[in-house]
């Protein structure tokens, strides 16, 4: 399961820095995913500049983008630092008896949901706290079902499916944004989802009406994308010990790095 995007915002007073370097302008509100997401990258181009792999008067990061020579020391020094082993034969094995459902092939789901927006210039705290409160809503046994569904979607979506209230339709997998299928696919609930579902469209209240769960390939078929997972998320591990390694040692500010679930590194 992808993490989920944190969108609260940041109060701007205080400004964030790592090792003495800003991560932001004075005064700019800045979400909270995106300023650590600034933290690790400069904790990680300051350690290239330690380890000879960067130039010293490499430029500050504006506005979180750093210069293509920082970029590639980076690339560098993770591939100096970080060495994650091939995952043997019981190891995949074990990835896919315990997720089956990840690899079915021709999974399908019918969904409806009602879309909160994020777009630009959009209070992010208001708008999660009415994504929370209509989530709540239609989660209320009491509330009635169907047409309570479809009458938030039509006045409140921002998506144009709310005109046909909140359908979607049958879906599979490779229709929606990878981040959304992470959360609705592979999965047994049928109903709303006790959770909002983040996307890169902003927050969605998700209603599964029905699924059809697909066909599992054997294993064979799958080992070498089962393996690949596991060394993704091996290397998410190793890269989340060696952020926290390099934020002890360097002076961390107005940042809480231990907040992040994996590293948000671009």
């Amino acid at each position: 399961m992808i993490e989920t995007v944190d969108l609260s915002l940041r109060p701007a007073a205080t400004t964030a820095s790592v090792g003495g370097v800003p991560l932001h302008a004075a005064g700019e509100p800045l979400a909270d995913a995106e300023l650590r997401q600034r933290a690790c990258t400069e904790l990680l181009r300051q350690a290239a500049q330690a380890a000879g792999m960067l130039a010293a008067d490499d430029p500050v990061p504006e506005q979180g983008a750093i210069s293509e020579a920082a970029a590639q020391a980076i690339e560098a020094y993770l591939e100096r630092e970080i060495r994650v082993p091939d995952p043997d034969d019981e190891a995949c094995r074990r990835q896919f008896d315990a997720h089956p459902g990840r690899h079915a092939v021709g999974e399908r789901v019918r969904l409806r949901h009602v879309l909160f927006a994020v777009t630009p210039g959009v209070d992010v705290a208001a708008l999660r706290q009415r994504a929370e409160a209509c989530l709540l809503d239609l989660r209320n046994p009491t509330a009635g079902e169907g047409e309570r569904f479809a009458e938030v979607a039509r006045t409140t979506s921002n998506c144009p499916s709310g005109a046909e209230g909140g359908e979607l339709g049958w879906l599979a997998r490779e229709d929606c944004a990878p981040e959304f299928a992470a959360e609705v696919f592979g999965r047994s609930e049928v109903g709303v989802l006790p959770r909002l579902v983040h996307s890169r469209f902003g927050l969605h209240v998700v209603e599964v009406l029905a699924r059809q769960p697909g066909a599992v390939p054997a294993f064979e078929t799958v080992r070498p994308a089962v393996a690949q997972a596991l060394r993704q998320q091996a290397f998410a591990t190793a890269l989340r010990q060696l952020l926290q390694l390099l934020a002890g040692r360097s002076e961390v500010v107005g940042v809480d790095l231990d907040r992040a679930a994996t590293p948000l590194v671009q």
